[in-house]
């Protein structure tokens, strides 16, 4: 088990590869088991990989959400994440919103 002292250090290190937020979140994630990161940056997925860190997206989640009956519908979420500076293709898009079944 890491202690606070240690979970910051290592913190500082990841920082290095991925930006604050999701360093910290990989950080508190190495000292829980068996927990699920939500990344969506690809350099913080590939260092989650490699320390055998589970991941999804936030894609991912809404596609989960729409088939548990959490939610109605993925497009009007999406629709709100194209506002953003979330990096989101047409085709990406396309397919999301096909296995969400919309």
């Amino acid at each position: 088990m890491i202690n606070n002292a240690e979970n910051k250090n290592y913190q500082n290190i990841l920082e290095l590869s991925v930006d604050r937020g999701e360093a910290s979140a990989i950080a508190l994630a190495v000292e829980q088991s068996d927990c699920l990161l939500i990344l969506d940056d690809q350099k913080a997925r590939r260092l989650a990989a490699e320390l055998n860190l589970k991941y999804t997206g936030t894609i991912a989640l809404l596609v989960e959400a729409k088939s548990k009956g959490y939610i109605t519908s993925v497009r009007p979420i999406i629709d709100k994440i194209r506002k953003t500076n979330f990096h989101l293709t047409p085709e990406l898009e396309k397919r999301i919103l096909q296995s969400a079944g919309e």
